[in-house]
């Protein structure tokens, strides 16, 4: 009876010892979860914003003042071509969005950016349209985790997308 009883308290003090370990690390899951969605979030924005720019007709890419890489980017950022909504991931801006044109040299296939002038991408000076629209967050994504009593510093996310541009 006595040996049954000293049992019972060694479970006690030994869940008792377990559990907190297993939240801790079941909170630590948790964050690089988030940190996961986050990333994959933030490259299917990049995605949207390249996607859309690189299917329409008529849009300049060498004019970031032009409406239509406007109303991209506040649609991959908002969900919204006016802006009227929060963005999806807080902290992020029309302006954190950068688009490079490249276009493959036909002899070994390598990409190169494609300079803004006639004999370049620029449509406004009669150029070629280019080969692909490559999208990225000029300072990356930062992602603070929030696991306790433990200090870190913010993840910097770097998503990059690549399409083929079909806007001719």
């Amino acid at each position: 009876m006595k040996l049954r009883r000293l049992r019972k308290g060694s479970v006690v003090v030994e869940a008792a010892m377990l559990i907190p370990v297993l939240l801790y690390l079941f909170l630590g899951l948790v964050e690089f979860a988030r940190v996961g969605y986050t990333y994959f979030t933030a490259q299917k924005m990049l995605y949207t914003f390249a996607r859309y720019v690189g299917t329409l007709q008529g849009v300049n890419l060498c004019d970031a003042s032009d409406l239509s890489i406007i109303q991209a980017k506040n649609l991959a950022l908002t969900g919204t071509t006016d802006n009227s909504q929060d963005p999806i991931i807080p902290g992020l801006t029309a302006e954190s969005i950068q688009v490079r044109i490249e276009r493959a040299d036909p002899s070994n296939g390598d990409l190169s950016e494609c300079d803004c002038s006639a004999e370049g991408c620029d449509a406004a000076q009669g150029g070629r349209p280019p080969d692909f629209v490559t999208a990225r967050f000029s300072s990356g994504v930062s992602v603070q985790l929030r696991i306790p009593l433990l200090p870190t510093d913010p993840i910097i996310l770097r998503p990059q997308v690549r399409i083929p541009y079909g806007g001719t």
